[in-house]
């Protein structure tokens, strides 16, 4: 029962803890404007809602063509709990369970609702100048609408007044990321990105870059009106992100993690990225965590980098932790010890913080 115990001991304590890398909110939940409510134009809006939901959960517009998701549209009503009206929008929540395990048996790859966090500097040129838009202003709810609608966690800066003489045209137009990668450390996101929006006369353009790790990918899109040109960009980088998280059915494999430098608060949001794989805890040594996971190396590698881990070597482990992993017995203690420890099969990766 010790596992038990000091499961328990951290279950107690993460009650008196904020939360740490939430998983995003409403993922289920799409908002879709509707021109009547009328039978056919309500039909026609729940397909779209579910559209823009694969669209969340897959980053992949062809997916809609594979002939399993394409009768699951047909009749989305069996995905949905509920669904109702509100300021010419129907408002869908698509039931969670049910809705993963339709389109896993569809073949979907799918991403969960850990997602990395987007640091969105989004400078808006007008006839009398360039404008930041920072987290209090006006146009901050158009950006978080947009973000919201294609399912990435949205961070924007203060916009205070040396952030707004940084953020100019030019600086946008040269290397960006340079200039930009100071004051964003301060908001801590996991995605940069940097948008130039202006105003032409057939509507809105915008050119975008946005910046991961060390990979770096540019793009533009036009709107109609800032709202329809914010979609268009937060949709792109959406469709950028997804292919790092989705979880392809049949390209995984059982992969032994081990986790050291874990503490209360870290244990929670390790659970909560290792959630899409089915993390399993085999074993807790201090400030050691042993999981077992299903997952490809690569999709667990980008989920784990979210939580800012880093990965190390065998010899670079203590030599009390380079014991191998029993597998849990009843009640998920460890089998009973044996006379000889085998060696550790199949794939383990090995973190700290």
């Amino acid at each position: 029962m010790r596992l038990i115990s000091r499961l328990l001991i951290l279950c107690f304590a993460l009650a008196a803890l904020p939360s740490l890398a939430e998983p995003l909110s409403g993922l289920y939940q799409v908002r879709e404007p509707v021109s009547s409510q009328q039978a056919g134009g309500q039909a026609e809006a729940l397909q779209r809602a579910f559209d823009t939901l694969l669209l969340r959960l897959t980053g992949d517009a062809e997916v809609a063509k594979q002939p399993a998701v394409a009768a699951l549209r047909e009749d989305p009503q069996q995905l949905i709990s509920k669904y109702g009206h509100e300021d010419e929008h129907i408002v869908v929540e698509f039931d969670p369970g049910t809705t993963e395990r339709s389109l896993r048996r569809a073949g979907v790859s799918l991403w969960g609702a850990n997602r990395p966090t987007v640091l969105a500097w989004w400078l808006i040129e007008r006839v009398d100048g360039a404008q930041l838009v920072g987290d209090g202003q006006s146009n901050a709810a158009v950006l978080r609408a947009a973000a919201q609608h294609r399912g990435l966690p949205l961070r924007l800066p203060l916009a205070d007044l040396s952030e707004q003489l940084l953020a100019t045209p030019e600086t946008f137009a040269s290397d960006g990321r340079e200039a930009l990668r100071e004051p964003s450390e301060r908001y801590d996101a996991d995605v940069l990105l940097a948008t130039h929006a202006r105003e032409a006369e057939s509507g809105w353009q915008a050119e975008w870059t946005v910046w991961l790790d060390d990979e770096q990918r540019n793009g533009k899109a036009q709107g109609e009106s800032p709202e329809a040109l914010a979609d268009a960009v937060m949709l792109a980088v959406s469709q950028y992100l997804a292919p790092r998280y989705v979880v392809a059915p049949g390209s995984t494999s059982d992969i032994t993690l081990e986790i050291l430098g874990a503490d209360v608060a870290r244990f929670a949001e390790l659970d909560r990225l290792l959630e899409p794989f089915g993390g399993r805890l085999l074993r807790v040594d201090s400030d050691r965590l042993v999981y077992r996971v299903n997952a490809s190396p690569e999709q667990l590698r980008a989920q784990l980098a979210l939580a800012r881990l880093q990965e190390v070597s065998a010899d670079e482990m203590p030599l009390d932790a380079q014991q191998p992993v029993d597998e849990p017995g009843e009640f998920g203690e460890p089998a009973s010890e044996p006379a000889a420890p085998a060696a550790e099969t199949g794939t383990v990766l090995r973190y700290r913080w």
